[in-house]
């Protein structure tokens, strides 16, 4: 008998008799330890044992895994076989896009094109192409909505295509949340079952945020569309043995401190404790006190401090908030008791379970923070932002400041808007990370209402939002009778879907962007989001901070950064008096009331029951399109056959050694897939906006990259695009530039790719630190490879992106520990070698990079590649995933 029928047991639930594989019986084989793993790690062991069937995975990987210990060997490559799978629009629509192309090269090789469809469950949520054109109005959501269908109807009708044509796909239409927060709140059901077998709930999605999950017990984390596309056509997610990093939480949070105050608290932290690629668990008595909306925030900024997943056992805790959302009471007995033989269920107390190492985390020590102006890891206490601001504000460019003068605090003077350094040009209550959280967005309602009654307005330049997660969160806001009260102060709701943080924020002013033009302040958006990278947000807001709901709303009304709200008034009050953010900010009693009236279950069920049961009559309008295969049209500029089944170039192994290679960019640290694949409009002068004028698109339809992310002609020159991109290879330019060698010359990225191309000369990309930071954007690896590039070089790389870039046949190499890229003095005119890669390869295979200058002798440096698992060098064998995937149908 095999290892896994031996731990077959029976399982009684509330349907009938089934099974499940237990894990006791697998500590009986040899393997005692089992409860000390991390919880964690001993749902994956479960899949393994349950998918033990001597092909995906085999025995080895079970006693492996089962065998881990604290400092034990790393090197072992995890085949993790998830329960289900859960996309967005954004990047779900090109994983539908590359499966459409599967199956018309399915159909040429003659296979049936049927046997191209999900081997396990999927859910898709469209919640990334609405824009915040209307705003601080009863009809903005509306009028969103219409424009949202006619900017995206051929990738909707795409979609429904796709519905009928893929069997076991689910779909939320638009206008119901935000992805992470369906899934908290409705999609996780906690145990599943299939073929009589139940077992725990696990997942990966197509965006980075997807770990939001593991906030309520759940192991799931987000990957790039090719990976989830090979999970989806019954590939394991393959990830080599992680550290488990524990986090005791002691001590319970402070009056007046939110949820968002404690995540960017641990974010800041982390980052500094290098947890980048690791598990995070999180446990002790802190942790148990810690409602699950608020361990949910934690959990979903996971990839802004650099873990894999940050995790929190399932307790009595989360058993209620199953039950408050709507979960039935036999799904939530069926799923305690299996993790209860588990031993899987309640938050492990202090010393329970071994860990790589820990941190220690007193939550009374956290304060209200603020984190900017570029990245989320850099919180500093709000009572410090303002002089942080004039320090970063006033610092030179080569040290990250702005190098503008110290700001003068002389009144404004009346008539047009002049710009100022610290404006908040827009604040916006928007995100997954807080718009799931009943306690933050009651805060910013209650808040709002102290500032209604002292009739108090935004300034006029600040452009205010208000897109909740979920429909739940307005059925709450209203209970509460708070709405109006947002509404009063310019946060009437624009619509249900990831908004301002995808940097969906819509138009400005004319009159404002004139003056921000003219004056050349710094100014900024404020929100309530998690990803604040440089021109995300909005190219006129060259600065961006993340903070709490209720903190958004003050920010607003005082209309600047630039203010010490501790010691300033935000505003002035009708009768002249001042105004101070601790005369608005919400009692706890006051927002104790207002939590029991919001933790109502009738609320989530006349949402998911109801209201998502009679759909969207705007999505129900569109025409459907019929058939197996796409018929793709040869005119269009929105959706086009991807090219990685029919371009000859895209083919092959990319195991081969480079010779003579040039460098397409030379990169500092902290590039983010917003650099290198931007999602946001496309400007007028760039090279997909020169290739929609030739194809007869008006400049006023060119849209975004995001939109047009089926048509990789557009995406290959949105490649490197971002417009505050800096290559080294073109000093004092930002932007997509660089200089085409040997001549020098200067031009696009992607037109230097074309040349090249033409030359027959092969590419890399030099990059710093944290390579590839920020959201699971498959088009960061897919754009990388269409322009030619054979590797990438890095001090190091962020998690999903190096998957992603493995995953398409990119080859990410990485330099020693220590090694700093500034230190090589690149300049860009340099040839570059990687040698190693003839014959059998191995993960994590010691490579030499050969640097060769004019005139000097051959610079050689060891690299890492970093294919890091089995699977990963089998795909660089085929040159990616997708040609593995076809050749496995």
């Amino acid at each position: 008998m095999s290892l896994r029928e031996t731990c077959r047991q029976p399982f009684e639930t509330a349907g009938g008799r089934k099974s499940f594989y237990s894990l006791d019986a697998l500590a009986a084989q040899g393997y005692p330890g089992i409860r000390r793993l991390p919880v964690s790690l001993r749902i994956v062991l479960e899949s393994l044992l349950r998918n033990c069937d001597g092909k995906r995975v085999q025995e080895y990987h079970v006693r492996s895994l089962a065998s881990w210990r604290p400092e034990g060997d790393r090197s072992h490559e995890v085949p993790f076989v998830v329960g289900r799978i859960v996309l967005q629009d954004v990047a779900g629509i090109p994983l539908l896009g590359d499966l459409a192309g599967l199956r018309e090269a399915a159909a040429r090789a003659g296979r049936p094109p049927s046997l191209v469809r999900p081997h396990v469950p999927v859910d898709m949520v469209i919640d990334h192409a609405i824009e915040v054109d209307y705003n601080a109005s009863a009809d903005a959501p509306l009028r969103n909505m219409q424009l949202e269908m006619s900017r995206n109807e051929e990738r909707f009708r795409f979609v429904k295509w796709a519905m009928q044509a893929i069997d076991g796909i689910r779909l939320v239409p638009p206008g119901f949340g935000i992805l992470h927060q369906v899934n908290l709140e409705f999609l996780a059901r906690g145990l599943l079952e299939a073929d009589g077998v139940c077992f725990p709930d696990t997942l990966v999605g197509t965006d980075s945020h997807t770990c939001m999950i593991a906030g309520l017990g759940v192991v799931g984390w987000g990957v790039g569309g090719i990976e989830a596309e090979a999970a989806m056509l019954g590939q394991p997610v393959s990830f080599a043995t992680p550290e488990v990093v524990g986090v005791h939480l002691t001590g319970a949070l402070r009056e007046g401190v939110t949820s968002t105050d404690l995540v960017l608290h641990m974010t800041r932290l982390l980052r500094q404790a290098d947890v980048i690629g690791q598990f995070v668990e999180f446990f002790g008595e802190g942790a148990a006190r810690l409602s699950i909306p608020d361990r949910a925030t934690v959990s979903n900024m996971a990839p802004e401090y650099g873990a894999t997943i940050g995790f929190f056992p399932f307790d009595e805790r989360a058993a209620d908030y199953f039950a408050t959302t709507g979960r039935t009471a036999g799904e939530i007995d069926d799923w305690r008791r299996y993790l209860q033989l588990q031993h899987c269920f309640g938050m492990p107390a202090d010393g329970e379970i071994d860990y790589s190492r820990r941190l220690e985390v007193d939550l009374s020590t956290v304060e209200p923070l603020v984190a900017g102006p570029r990245r989320p890891q850099d919180g500093v206490p709000l009572s410090q932002s303002k002089p942080r601001f004039r320090e970063v504000l006033t610092a030179p460019a080569d040290r990250g400041g702005y190098g503008r003068p110290a700001p003068g605090d002389a009144p404004r003077a009346a008539g047009a808007y002049q710009a100022r350094d610290g404006d908040v040009l827009i604040a916006a209550i928007t995100s997954c990370t807080n718009t799931s959280n009943p306690s933050a967005m009651l805060a910013a309602g209650l808040l709002a209402r102290a500032a209604a009654r002292r009739r108090l307005r935004p300034r006029p330049w600040v452009k205010t939002s208000l897109a909740p997660g979920s429909r739940v969160v307005s059925h709450y806001l209203e209970a509460n009778g708070l709405q109006q009260d947002l509404d009063a102060v310019g946060f009437a709701v624009v619509g249900y879907g990831c908004t301002t943080c995808v940097g969906n924020s819509g138009p400005l002013p004319d009159e404002v962007l004139r003056a921000v033009a003219d004056s050349g302040a710094v100014c900024c958006a404020v929100l309530s989001g998690n990803r604040n990278f440089e021109a995300r947000i909005h190219p006129s807001a060259r600065a961006a901070y993340l903070a709490s709901p209720p903190l958004v709303v003050a920010y607003a009304l005082a209309g600047t950064v630039d203010i010490d709200f501790a010691a300033e008034p935000l505003a002035t009050d009708a009768q002249g008096r001042p105004v101070y953010l601790r005369e608005l900010w919400p009692a706890p009693a006051e927002l104790d009331a207002a939590l029991a009236r919001a933790s109502d279950p009738a609320l989530y069920q006349a949402v998911y029951r109801d209201e998502l049961g009679r759909g969207n009559p705007l999505w129900d309008a569109l025409p459907g399109i019929g058939g197996e295969l796409y018929p793709w049209d040869a005119g269009s500029t929105h959706l086009k056959e991807p090219p990685y089944f029919t371009d000859p170039d895209l083919q092959g192994s990319s195991l081969r050694d480079l010779h003579g290679a040039r460098p397409l960019a030379i990169l500092g640290d902290s590039v983010t897939t917003d650099h290198i694949s931007p999602i946001g409009s496309i400007a007028p002068d760039s090279s997909a906006a020169r290739y929609l004028r030739e194809h007869g698109v008006a400049p006023a339809a060119f849209g975004s990259y995001g939109s047009r992310r089926m048509n990789h002609e557009i995406m290959v020159r949105g490649g490197f695009g971002n417009v505050l991109l800096r290559n080294r290879m073109a000093p004092g330019a930002v932007g997509p530039w660089t200089l085409h060698q040997p001549d020098g010359q200067r031009m696009s990225i992607y037109d230097a790719s074309v040349r090249y191309r033409a030359e027959g000369t092969p590419l890399v990309v030099l990059g710093g630190a944290e390579y590839g930071t920020g959201s699971a954007r498959d088009w960061a690896a897919k754009a990388t490879r269409l322009l030619g590039v054979r590797a990438v070089v890095a001090e190091s790389f962020e998690r999903i992106h190096r998957s992603n870039l493995a995953g398409m046949g990119v080859l990410p190499c990485q330099l020693p520990a220590g090694m700093r890229l500034e230190t090589l003095g690149l300049d860009g005119s340099e040839r570059f070698s990687i040698v190693g890669l003839e014959g059998e390869v191995k993960p994590r295979q010691p490579l030499e990079l050969r640097i060769e200058r004019d005139g000097a002798d051959t610079r050689r440096i060891p690299l890492t590649l970093r294919l890091d698992t089995p699977i990963e060098v089998e795909y660089a064998k085929r040159g990616g995933i997708l040609p593995y995937t076809l050749e496995n149908l």
